[in-house]
């Protein structure tokens, strides 16, 4: 790929990581204080490897997160069938734990080092990776140059850029086009995101679709599944899933009101982010239900109202539980969650107005019945009551929902024959 320039804008970024490396430190106590780092890995962010390198042409994938962990699991076990090394790397700690259980074990994880040129330099010197997937939204300036720099293939794969996001880059347009003019391929998740991709400089975009339809459920522990449906026998169970602050009130209301009707109903609450379980307790129980959490050790019993789900990577437990859920990020301003997971766990599923992040899927969902939209506590109680009480209502709706999942998979072989030619000439290079 011809060289790039780069624009004013980004050398002044630069300019600017290089003068701030000497004080990261400070940046990574506070965050570490914050409980958004781990103290036994704070190495990695400067660059330094936790671990050896395999042997053999290398492929690193880099995912902000969970969701874009789980999207390419089917990627990554493709990618090793076919003979090839493979780094996944994010920045979260709730990743680095759920990469802890799903990824395979000869893929490591490493966190991601921080968008400084010489963390940077560091890593890929260790690494040297012969092709860097980078997925969804992650354009970190410094990551994008080093990479281009050292000549390796850059492709961006499940790329989305949502309104938001492309009017904030739009500012910038001349910065983020020269970003883009360095990323060999930008396989984007929908015509819309190509266009505006396309429009901010990207030269070579292709619509692959989104991988997120593609990837399995997730594994279950059969053990916790097992004392789980000991301790919800005979009880109708309602899941609020990832919620945020403002949601969990009116998911107590809903509750409130579909017990008069369900006196057995137990609620189970996974918010968003975990730390916030004793306060989602504290909430319900100064509201008069009766609720606990998960990390404590407990379990439902005929007592609790409210089960507070406070850990990673057991959505799917609750999910293949409840049969019925809602979906969070979506009665508050949030943008909503991805519902292709509990589709596929055979749930329900409901949702608030504000599902921005997700609109054509749940616009293709709520036409075809596969699932509810709900907008307070008393709508959400409504609709839970009849899922809950009528079998073959919720049948239908899973049903529906399945199908419309369906129809959207397929972009895991489109990624793979796009980024085929890149793989067919790390192994020429190496023969």
């Amino acid at each position: 790929m011809e060289k790039a320039r780069t624009s004013l804008l980004v050398r002044l970024y630069r300019a600017a990581t290089w003068l701030a490396t000497p004080f990261i430190g400070l940046l990574l106590a506070r965050r570490l204080k914050r409980g958004k780092e781990d103290a036994t890995r704070l190495r990695e962010r400067y660059g330094h490897a936790g671990t050896a390198r395999p042997r053999g042409p290398l492929v690193w994938l880099h995912g902000a997160s969970v969701g874009e962990m789980i999207a390419v699991l089917p990627l990554i076990d493709r990618l090793r069938a076919r003979g090839f090394q493979v780094l996944f790397t994010s920045g979260t700690l709730t990743s680095a734990r759920l990469a802890q259980a799903r990824l395979p074990p000869d893929v490591p994880h490493q966190f991601v080092p921080l968008d400084s040129p010489l963390f940077l330099r560091r890593f890929l010197r260790h690494w040297r990776p012969d092709l860097v997937l980078l997925v969804e939204s992650e354009l970190w300036p410094n990551l994008i140059i080093e990479v281009s720099e050292r000549g390796t293939p850059l492709v961006l794969v499940n790329a989305r850029m949502s309104p938001r996001s492309f009017a904030s880059w739009r500012r910038i347009g001349g910065a983020v086009g020269s970003l883009l003019a360095r990323v060999d391929l930008c396989l984007a998740q929908g015509a819309e995101d190509g266009e505006r991709l396309r429009q901010l400089g990207a030269p070579r975009v292709t619509v692959t679709g989104n991988l997120k339809f593609d990837a399995p459920p997730p594994p279950v522990d059969l053990g916790a599944f097992d004392a789980l449906v000991t301790a919800a026998a005979g009880r109708e169970v309602l899941v609020a899933a990832s919620t945020h602050p403002g949601e969990e009130e009116i998911i107590v209301e809903a509750h409130q009101r579909l017990a008069k009707e369900m006196p057995g109903l137990l609620t189970i609450i996974a918010p968003r982010h975990p730390e916030r379980g004793p306060s989602v307790v504290q909430l319900a129980t100064e509201a008069g239900c009766p609720a606990v959490l998960r990390s404590d050790g407990y379990l439902p019993d005929k007592g609790t109202g409210i089960y507070v789900a406070d850990t990673i990577g057991e959505l799917g437990l609750f999910y293949r539980l409840g049969g019925v859920a809602l979906l969070g990020g979506s009665l508050v301003r949030r943008g909503g969650q991805n519902p292709i997971e509990p589709i596929k766990l055979d749930t329900a599923i409901l949702h608030g107005p504000h599902v921005t992040n997700f609109a054509e899927l749940y616009a293709r969902l709520d036409e075809a019945r596969g699932a509810a939209p709900v907008t307070d506590g008393r709508s959400l109680a409504a609709s839970a009551y009849m899922l809950l009480a009528d079998t073959a209502s919720r049948r239908r709706m899973i049903a529906a929902g399945q199908s419309t999942i369906e129809s959207f998979g397929g972009a895991l072989e489109r990624t793979l024959a796009a980024i085929d030619p890149y793989l067919v000439q790390i192994r020429l290079e190496r023969h």
